[in-house]
């Protein structure tokens, strides 16, 4: 089986890909070769037998689609992406490699069947829950409205709607994993407008100082990691029968508030990284999560046997086994 990963190099691209060369397998199914993409060269995976393809390329250009679907992919993680702050930023950026991305993914796929030969890969579309706008039910399910309050929101919502046309007209076996937050994300702060949800504990668990810009107040949906890639990889082996026609689902996660995360570090971490986060409120950064919905009723994807943590708790010790060697730092 040939799996192909569009936006290789980012966070849940490297993680997912390392997984499925440790283990060889996606669902149960021998992974013979693998392609990874993005418009920087992604790292090459330890431990994996078979070939592994390495492209630096641009994931809203055309041509780069018409290449990728010719490879004939058995399935297509399609992660490529820029993040929600950076979207709102830069309109033309954000429609060129969110939307146009999987719309031009879409169509080679289609035109690659018509001219070469009867070709239906499983796609899994990552999307999001910011494909959700304000005002919220206390509860959000898969069958509430879309109408995204950002330019992010919007692509991806676009996405969905044409990842379910193509799945329903036969072109593709397609899935849409809307994530919640990703949480604890490693590394250096970026520009995501929910950056700052790991940001308040990633910085003080290694003594550092981090700004928070909203209030404790604010509730939100968060998941691992380690999550994200289980989201993903459950959702290649899902069947167009156990999917039914609405193939986008909202992924289960852990609803907290702020001030439920600080408490959640002081307990694992102590009051000494507590101290170490500092209230910067920003007026952009509040209005925008202000937009995006907080607590989901994720009954389809349980039913379906997605997972997530039970609490904050698991989420940070998951962060220090996964990105700390197994310990806070001294």
């Amino acid at each position: 089986m040939h799996v192909l990963i569009t936006g290789a190099s980012g966070m849940i691209g490297q993680r997912l890909t390392a997984r499925l060369a440790r283990e060889g397998t996606c669902n149960d199914r021998p992974i013979s070769r693998l392609t990874l993409t993005d418009v920087v060269a992604p790292p090459k995976p330890a431990g994996f037998a078979g070939p592994i393809e390495i492209r630096t390329e641009d994931a809203g250009d055309p041509a780069v689609a018409e290449a990728l679907a010719a490879l004939r992919p058995d399935i297509i993680f399609h992660l490529a992406a820029i993040i929600s702050g950076e979207a709102e930023r830069d309109f033309d950026k954000g429609y060129r490699i969110n939307l146009d991305g999987i719309r031009n993914l879409l169509e080679a796929i289609r035109q690659e069947g018509i001219h070469n030969g009867p070709y239906v890969p499983k796609l899994v579309f990552s999307s999001s829950s910011g494909i959700f706008g304000a005002p919220f039910p206390a509860s959000i399910s898969d069958e509430f409205h879309v109408t995204p309050l950002t330019s992010y929101g919007a692509q991806k919502a676009i996405g969905e709607l044409l990842l379910a046309d193509y799945s329903r007209r036969g072109f593709v076996e397609g899935v849409g994993v809307r994530f919640p937050s990703i949480v604890i994300r490693p590394g250096k702060p970026n520009a995501s407008a929910g950056g700052f949800f790991s940001g308040i504990i990633r910085e003080p668990l290694q003594g550092l100082e981090a700004l928070l810009p909203v209030e404790d107040s604010v509730l939100f949906t968060h998941a691992s990691p380690r999550s994200a890639v289980g989201f993903l990889i459950h959702a290649a082996g899902l069947s167009r029968e156990q999917l039914g026609p609405r193939i986008n689902l909202s992924m289960p996660g852990v609803c907290v508030t702020v001030g439920e995360q600080i408490e959640a570090l002081r307990r694992i971490a102590g009051e000494r990284a507590v101290k170490l986060i500092r209230r910067a409120p920003d007026k952009a950064a509040s209005d925008i999560v202000k937009g995006w919905p907080t607590r989901f009723d994720a009954a389809r994807a349980t039913a379906l046997g997605f997972k997530a943590e039970k609490d904050f708790d698991e989420i940070i010790r998951i962060h220090i086994e996964d990105d700390l060697g197994g310990h806070l730092p001294n």
